[in-house]
């Protein structure tokens, strides 16, 4: 049944001739529609939201009106390639990105990293250490922009090849299809996000610059998923200050190597008032059902939400959400499990060239590893960067998360509890417009209750970027 469910999401992923995703009639309107899924919509998005989810919705809701692929949050984007690197053409001899809709725009990245890692397994007692190079190249399709209509296609493969380790050499495929189709008042979007990962590190289009910061924590090592999520949002406009939004989400996560993989599908239902231009209120629900492979019992889940959007001043921006969840499930005499949801975003930019934010979220997500077990993840993450002499950009991220596990059948008991926490400092120089080089350093540490999923890892990387 599974293999049904990526089949149809593949399909999806490559044939959608126009994707769309949907943004209301302003920044603040499209940014409510965009995260209509709220907390639900990260939930199902588990294993791979982690704390990367967190900040695409939080960057959606801050600057919905741009189309380039959200990548400033918790983890920070040192000397980042933005729009302004995509080419368009429609005028006579072509020239750098217009301001003008409906161009077609393109953009190629290539990044080179050589990294020593000491525990390239994430394992708690056997740790292998070794000499890895990544290439990354980055393709970028798009037309239109802004929050007109649009269509663009993302696509970042990765080549990683290991010094000692050659069975560990690997390739990965990053794919989004997003746009939106816009009509008087209603707005239609989706969005069609694939990942075929192999490796250690739960990777997406949200952390390419952070890679190694998002360690498949739930399996504790190296393994092969293959992940599709399908976003389907409306927004209608009801007055000049009321819009109703709604949303379809399903989302798979196929393992393959006899782990649990699982689908999620929900929708949700909301009623947003815009109180003034700089803040906006949204009321509503959301259902779903988990389908979890045997012996592991199916579930589902509620939830009532509130969320808020608010721009403080120029510089800073605010984002809220946070409800109650409850959650059935289909083998367990338990009854109801209530939990609280939510998920916090913050951007400040004190003076020009610097640039903080902070993410948090908690969510329930199923076990890929242990039978009979979902866990209650709750994370933080802060990014900080700033710009020096023109050319040269220091960050430093970090990030701690707390996942509790909980059993999901009749009888069976459930008592680990992780503890992880990373750190990332990096210095990148732009030598170029076009080249920057840099250089970074990792710690991640989980501590678990487990001895099966507890380690420590370092990684001292090398990196290099060219823009065509």
């Amino acid at each position: 049944m599974r293999s049904q469910f990526c089949l149809v999401h593949a399909v999806l992923a490559l044939s959608v001739p126009f994707s769309l995703i949907s943004f209301g009639q302003d920044a603040v309107r499209s940014a409510l529609t965009n995260a209509d899924s709220n907390t639900a919509w990260h939930q199902a998005a588990a294993p791979l939201a982690d704390v990367v989810l967190a900040t695409e919705l939080s960057m959606n809701y801050i600057d919905a009106a741009s189309t380039s692929t959200p990548t400033v949050g918790p983890f920070v984007q040192i000397n980042p390639a933005t729009d302004s690197n995509l080419h368009s053409f429609g005028s006579a001899g072509g020239s750098e990105v217009s301001a003008e809709p409906r161009r077609f725009q393109y953009g190629l990245n290539l990044a080179i990293r050589g990294v020593y890692d000491d525990n390239i397994n994430i394992s708690p007692t056997n740790r292998v250490s070794d000499y890895y190079f990544s290439i990354e190249p980055s393709l970028t399709l798009g037309f239109g922009g802004g929050d007109e209509n649009f269509v663009r296609l993302d696509y970042h493969p990765s080549v990683f090849l290991f010094v000692d380790h050659s069975e560990d050499d690997a390739v990965q495929h990053l794919i989004r299809l997003a746009g939106q189709y816009r009509f008087s008042r209603l707005t239609l979007g989706l969005t069609e996000d694939v990942a075929l990962l192999d490796g250690a590190d739960l990777n997406s289009l949200s952390n390419v610059n952070s890679p190694g910061s998002h360690a498949n924590l739930d399996v504790g090592g190296r393994t092969r998923l293959n992940s599709f999520g399908t976003h389907l949002t409306a927004s209608y406009d009801l007055s000049g200050k009321t819009f109703l939004s709604g949303g379809v989400d399903s989302t798979v996560y196929d393992y393959q190597q006899n782990l649990i993989s699982s689908e999620t599908i929900s929708g949700n239902l909301f009623f947003n008032y815009v109180y003034s231009p700089k803040l906006t209120v949204g009321l509503g629900g959301t259902a779903g059902y988990d389908l979890v492979d045997d012996p592991n019992p199916d579930q589902t889940f509620e939830q009532a939400n509130a969320r808020m959007s608010y721009q403080v001043t120029g510089k800073i921006s605010v984002t809220a959400s946070g409800g109650v969840e409850v959650r059935q499930s289909s083998d367990s005499s338990s009854g109801n499990r209530v939990s609280p949801v939510f998920e916090i975003g913050a951007s400040y930019q004190p003076f020009d060239g610097t640039s903080i934010s902070l993410s948090a979220n908690r969510q329930i997500l199923n076990s890929a590893v242990l039978l009979g077990q979902d866990y209650t993840t709750t994370n933080i993450t802060i990014g900080v960067r700033q710009r020096l002499l023109q050319r040269i950009y220091v960050g430093l991220s970090a990030g701690y998360e707390n996942s509790s596990y909980f059993s999901t059948v009749t009888g069976a008991s459930a008592s680990r509890d992780d503890n992880y926490y990373y750190i990332e400092p990096g210095v990148d120089v732009t030598i170029t417009r076009f080249w920057t080089v840099g250089a970074y350093y990792l710690h991640r540490q989980n501590d678990s209750s487990s001895p099966l999923f507890g380690f420590y890892d370092n990684q001292v990387g090398f990196r290099t970027a060219l823009t065509f």
